[in-house]
Formats: C-alpha cells, sequence, structure tokens
C-alpha cells in the first residue's frame, strides 16, 4: 500500500511538471507561434487597452492584422525583434519592454517629444560644490533662504534617520524645493517613505485596481490607497514646491500624485512622463521577456494617471535663462515660495 502511495505521489508531480512545460495556449517557438504569444499576452493581461482606444484610437485588433503581415517562417531573431518592439510602440507606454540576451526596446517618445526642462550643467552651478549629499538626496540652502533637494532615483532605499537628518538641518529654511525631474522611478516604498514626510494626517491619494481575467474591463474594484504620515519622526512643515518634467516617470509620477493632494505642496514645471500601471513580466515561447502594465493607477477622483499629471504651475526653461547659467523652473519656485511664504 505505501508503495503505491508513493506512485501515485510521483505520477502527480510528473503530471503537474510536464503540464508546466506546455504554455496555455501551445504557441510554438516560430516567427508566427511567437507573435501570436506577445499579441494575446497583452491582450489578456494588458490594463489599459480600452482607455487607450477611447484616448488615441487604439484598435489592438487592427494592431495584430497589420503585424501579422509582417511575419514570415524565414525570418531572423533580429528581424522579429523588431517588428514585435514597433508593435509594442502602438501601445505608447514606457512601461511596456521587449528584451532578450541581446536586445532590449522601449518605448522613448514619453519624454523624447517634449522639451528637456532640466541641465545637469545649470543644476551643478546653484548646488554648488558645497552641497550635502544623503542617500541618493543632495540638498542645499540657497542663498534667500529657500532650501533645495534633489532626487534623481527612487531605485534605492532612502533611510528614515537620513530624512530625519535633512529635513532637521533645512527646517530653518523659509521653504523647500524637491526637484524629481529626469528621475524616471524605481521603488513605490521609497517614493511613498518620502512623501510621507509632508502630511500630518492620513490622506486619501488615489486608487488602484488590479487584473481578474482576460477582458478588458475584467478589473477588481478599485481599493484606496491612503498616504499616511510618518510617525515619530520629522516632518516639513512649511510651504514646499515639487519640480517636474518629462521625465519624471513610472515611481516619480506616484510621488508627484500623491505630493499634489497635499494643500501645502505646489507643483511647478512640466507634466509629467507618465507610467501610472504597476508593470508584470511573461516569457515567449523563444524565452524572450514582455514587460508591461497590469494593474491601473488613479488619483483620488478616479482619473486615470497614465499619460502624466499636469503642474500647478506650467514653466519651460528658457534658452535665455539657460545661457546666463540660470534655471528658469527653479527661480519661478523660488519666486513662489517667498510670495507665499506663511507659517503653518
Amino acid at each position: 500500500m505505501k508503495r503505491n502511495i508513493h506512485y501515485f505521489i510521483k505520477l502527480l508531480v510528473s503530471i503537474i511538471l510536464c503540464t508546466s512545460c506546455v504554455t496555455e495556449d501551445g504557441y510554438d517557438n516560430s516567427p508566427q507561434g511567437n507573435f501570436e504569444a506577445l499579441w494575446q499576452t497583452i491582450e489578456r493581461q494588458y490594463c489599459f487597452l480600452d482607455y487607450k482606444k477611447h484616448e488615441y484610437g487604439l484598435d489592438w485588433n487592427e494592431v495584430h492584422d497589420r503585424y501579422k503581415q509582417k511575419i514570415s517562417q524565414g525570418m531572423n531573431h533580429e528581424q522579429l525583434f523588431e517588428v514585435l518592439s514597433e508593435m509594442l510602440c502602438e501601445l505608447r507606454d514606457g512601461h511596456v519592454n521587449l528584451s532578450s540576451k541581446l536586445e532590449y526596446s522601449q518605448y522613448r517618445e514619453w519624454f523624447d517629444s517634449y522639451p528637456a526642462n532640466f541641465s545637469d550643467s545649470i543644476q551643478r552651478v546653484y548646488l554648488g560644490k558645497d552641497y550635502a549629499l544623503s542617500s541618493s538626496l543632495k540638498y542645499q540652502i540657497f542663498e534667500d533662504n529657500i532650501a533645495y533637494i534633489y532626487c534623481g532615483s527612487f531605485q534605492s532605499g532612502i533611510g528614515e534617520g537620513n530624512l530625519d537628518e535633512i529635513l532637521n538641518k533645512l527646517a530653518i529654511c523659509d521653504g523647500l524645493i524637491i526637484d524629481v525631474r529626469n528621475n524616471s522611478g524605481g521603488n513605490l516604498t521609497t517614493a511613498e517613505k518620502l512623501a510621507a514626510r509632508f502630511t500630518n494626517e492620513k490622506i486619501l491619494v488615489g486608487y488602484i485596481s488590479h487584473k481578474t481575467g482576460p477582458g478588458h474591463n475584467d478589473f477588481s474594484p478599485p481599493q484606496p490607497v491612503w498616504l499616511e504620515p510618518s510617525l515619530d519622526r520629522v516632518r516639513w512643515q512649511k510651504q514646499a514646491v515639487v519640480l517636474t518634467n518629462r521625465r519624471s516617470f513610472s515611481a516619480t509620477n506616484d510621488f508627484v500624485s500623491k505630493m499634489k493632494m497635499l494643500p501645502q505642496v505646489t507643483i511647478i514645471g512640466d507634466k509629467t512622463g507618465g507610467g501610472s500601471g504597476l508593470p508584470f513580466s511573461s516569457e515567449l515561447p523563444n524565452g524572450w521577456s514582455v514587460r508591461f502594465s497590469a494593474s491601473p493607477m488613479y488619483d483620488a477622483k478616479m482619473n486615470h494617471l497614465e499619460f502624466g499629471i499636469d503642474p500647478d504651475i506650467k514653466v519651460n526653461m528658457t534658452s535665455e535663462d539657460m545661457q546666463r547659467n540660470m534655471d528658469t523652473i527653479i527661480e519661478t519656485a523660488r519666486e513662489y515660495l517667498h510670495k507665499h511664504k506663511k507659517p503653518i
């Protein structure tokens, strides 16, 4: 009897293992099979198909028929990768990427088609040679007593102790500029940790849904997203400005959406780059990896954040200012903070 039980367990395990080796729809490792697998993956799991159809007329079925004509049995890996990458670019989503061992595709128009609105060389003038560095944050106090923090990435963690130290040092200032231009994202928890230093109460900042089925509208009910203050930590109590441009993307887009909900925070600069959907990864029959947005995120009014967040004050860097090593967006923020300086 024990031998029969062992045999049954081995048989069950072998069935499970064999089943996992076959893709759900049985696509083979051919140009046509990989094309169909990729198209179907997006069709069933990408979260913005209907939204983008409404916004700019995306017809994913028409995309299938058009790109299918470009697939041939004799095409090589480079040719197939190019066609599949072009098809994914129809989604206009910086979170949608295709990668192989040798190549990587990315939709770049979310920032390439807009002004840069940031200059490393001009920023170095503002930071000076004596700026402070803590974790991934650079900070300085300008001569007009305005504090400046530059956060170029949320990829690395930011320690709570580091934030306490920075905000304590800057507490003497009349206002604070948080610059997240050219911050392409990283960890949502890191972005939330920074945002939590700017509220004294729990506040509703948005909603998130999750894909529950293959249909375009198969989503869970929207779940509220709350921003809670960092308890027993230093929190900023004065006016603050967040500087943005089109390269403020993904987790940074989420950070800006949270900060925009706070009454003492003003967003200045250009519209953010978007990229609000939480990314998910899948694999094609040939081993290539595809990454795409699978969970939509909304603001507190249930508006999509996918195409970016408008600033409260729209400003572009001017060529005249740049020739004088001046940052138009920083100068606008300084002027705003002095004008709206008040005790909180």
